[in-house]
């Protein structure tokens, strides 16, 4: 890897991560042009790296209003722990059953297969990109039929936690469906107010970011045959990458609060269904 390469997939994955479009895609599209492959040691460090970047970006972007909301109080705090809670324990059992499902039907028979050998396939990117920008399409027209105060005065409910958080399972093993645009479309659709589904949606984020970090960097130990002196000549430009990554989230964040909240969320599910042309296009053409 150049430093090129490194910085256009920190930008790539930086604004894309915190865009609901979906940053995996994004990633698997630009790897692919850039000739490197995904499952290789560097690669996988780079991506570990990146994603640390754009998990200090959402708690840096959110954290006074996490303060106000979640933390002014003991009563607050318990409040919203309970429905993170529960949110991240629907993720995980939902998200971890998909995994066996997969494991067990698609790659039935195949020794040390693993669910990241599926993330490359533009033939199945291309269809969850296009779902997650028709859920985007239909929270953006519920939305517009109803009023702010209409839409989630009350503070987030129990049953809207944990259908916010069983959406997620469902987003994690495929790549393309993004997870920021289904959790806080989700949200829109179950009456909660936009910058509330924003603000839980990526609290829920932060929670998950580090399994699913630890969950790579274990997944980079175990590599056969692992090249501890290649790792440690991309040590420094993961580094780069992460700090790109973290000031890419922070413009992205800026970016997606402006449009949800004046009313250009719908914005995203066209961007995602001609990403999703744009992929299905790129397979078809051999890549």
């Amino acid at each position: 890897m150049t430093f090129i390469d490194v910085a256009i997939l920190a930008l790539v994955q930086g604004l894309a991560e915190l865009l609901p479009v979906s940053s995996s895609a994004h990633v698997v599209v630009a790897e692919k042009l850039l000739g490197l492959d995904p499952s290789s040691p560097p690669l996988t460090l780079l991506l570990v790296m990146l994603h640390t970047g754009t998990m200090f970006a959402v708690i840096v972007y959110f954290w006074r209003q996490w303060r106000m909301a979640y933390f002014q109080s003991a009563a607050a705090f318990k409040l919203f722990a309970v429905r993170v809670i529960l949110a991240t324990a629907l993720t995980g059992g939902i998200g971890l059953a998909i995994l066996k499902i997969i494991e067990k039907t698609l790659f039935r028979g195949l020794p040390h297969a693993q669910i990241e050998d599926l993330f490359g396939h533009l033939e199945i990117i291309a269809p969850a990109l296009a779902a997650a920008g028709i859920l985007i399409l239909w929270a953006s027209l519920v939305s517009r039929r109803r009023t702010e105060r209409a839409a989630g005065a009350a503070e987030l409910s129990l049953p809207q936690a944990a259908v916010i958080g069983i959406v997620q399972g469902l987003c994690l093993p495929f790549r393309g469906f993004s997870r920021s645009g289904a959790t806080i479309s989700t949200g829109m659709l179950l009456g909660v107010a936009k910058a509330r589904a924003e603000r839980f949606s990526f609290a829920l984020a932060v929670v998950l970011t580090p399994p699913v970090v630890g969950r790579e960097t274990l997944r980079l130990v175990h590599t056969p045959g692992l090249d501890h002196g290649q790792l440690g000549s991309v040590a420094l430009l993961s580094i780069l990458g992460a700090v790109l990554s973290f000031l890419a989230g922070l413009i992205a964040l800026r970016w997606l609060s402006r449009w949800l909240e004046s009313g250009r969320w719908y914005l995203f599910g066209i961007y995602c269904l001609v990403a999703a042309i744009a992929v299905g296009l790129l397979h078809r053409n051999g890549w």
